[in-house]
């Protein structure tokens, strides 16, 4: 090895040391790789272990790039050998509530087993700053509105029981090993980067947002709304939609509280408003301009009327403050998104 190859060798060896490198799992997915970007510009490096079953390589920006699965003992053990781990984000899940009634075995292979391996590798590494991307699945059918984090936690599908059974294991974990961790039990993420560079792309599309934009934009011939018969202002359901952006800013603080020795716990993230999808509709159609066909058809099993957190703990104890808690603007940044990848991250 010549001289400059050597110097930029260990050259590199040291920033590896000293940087705050964030492991990012899922940070190829739609949340995740903007929480890249996030860090990036708040002076960390992510570093993205994903295994692109959902997410977009082409979304992976800011930082190294590992393609694997969190159950990869090796990879891992390559990982946090080869940087110096400062915390992990763990975004990846399955997250599809209908198919996990179908396909439970996968959830939990996915969600709770793989995500144990993880764990595993953090102890071993003593890595103790873990963020995980928990859900309101967790809560099951809400028996009061708005839901707080004191809510009775009883999961009404195997995706919301896998989110649980992590929340569980990171409990005894931090009681057994002195794992530090937040749990952030999201609402409904939704939007786009500010900026134009992240936004939705699944495959296939569940949210509702993207669904109406893409039939705003022709690719849909109509949006199906799954039942006007609840007890609720228009008859659709109610759900509390929050930004992806404010979703950063919560998990970044979160992390932060964690390497500050702060304790961890558990925080819900979402406007504490709610719109029902037919509001949705409306307040899309005057954004983009573009009729919007509806249908409606029936309920969905397992859909409550309302859903509605409150995020006062997360305000109060992490010092949270959303930027984007209006409706429209969530969608406007969804909609200049969309308009300018109608085939998302593919060219």
């Amino acid at each position: 090895m010549n001289t400059n190859l050597l110097v930029r060798h260990y050259a590199n060896i040291l920033e590896n040391k000293f940087m705050k490198n964030i492991l990012v799992i899922g940070g190829a997915g739609y949340i995740g790789s903007y929480m890249c970007k996030y860090l990036a510009k708040s002076g960390y490096q992510p570093i993205v272990l994903d295994n692109l079953v959902l997410g977009h390589q082409e979304a992976v920006r800011w930082g190294p790039f590992f393609k694997g699965s969190m159950d990869d003992w090796n990879l891992l053990n390559h990982i946090f050998s080869e940087y110096q781990i400062t915390g992990v984000m763990h975004f990846a899940a399955f997250c599809y509530v209908g198919e996990s009634v179908t396909e439970p075995a996968k959830y939990y292979h996915n969600n709770v087993a793989d995500t144990l391996v993880l764990l595993d590798m953090m102890v071993e590494k003593n890595i103790s700053n873990f963020i995980f991307s928990s859900s309101c699945a967790t809560y099951g059918e809400p028996v009061e509105i708005p839901i707080t984090e004191q809510h009775p936690q009883n999961p009404i599908n195997p995706y919301g029981r896998s989110k649980l059974m992590v929340e569980q294991i990171l409990r005894d974990f931090r009681n057994a090993y002195n794992l530090n961790y937040i749990s952030l039990r999201y609402f409904n993420a939704a939007g786009a980067d500010p900026e134009g560079e992240i936004g939705e792309d699944h495959m296939p599309e569940t949210h509702l947002i993207p669904l109406v934009l893409q039939t705003a934009l022709g690719q849909r011939e109509v949006l199906y709304i799954y039942g006007d018969d609840y007890p609720t202002r228009d008859g659709t359901c109610i759900r509390d939609y929050i930004h992806i952006d404010d979703l950063a800013q919560a998990h970044l603080l979160a992390l932060e509280r964690l390497i500050n020795n702060g304790p961890g716990g558990q925080y819900n993230l979402g406007n504490g408003n709610g719109e029902s999808v037919k509001e949705v509709v409306d307040i899309a159609n005057k954004i983009t301009g573009k009729p919007i066909a509806i249908q409606i058809t029936e309920r969905r099993i397992g859909d409550p009327a309302v859903l509605i957190g409150s995020s006062r703990k997360a305000i109060k104890e992490l010092g949270w403050r959303p930027r984007f808690s209006d409706l429209g603007i969530i969608i406007e940044t969804a909609w200049k998104w969309h308009k300018n990848h109608p085939k998302g991250y593919k060219p």
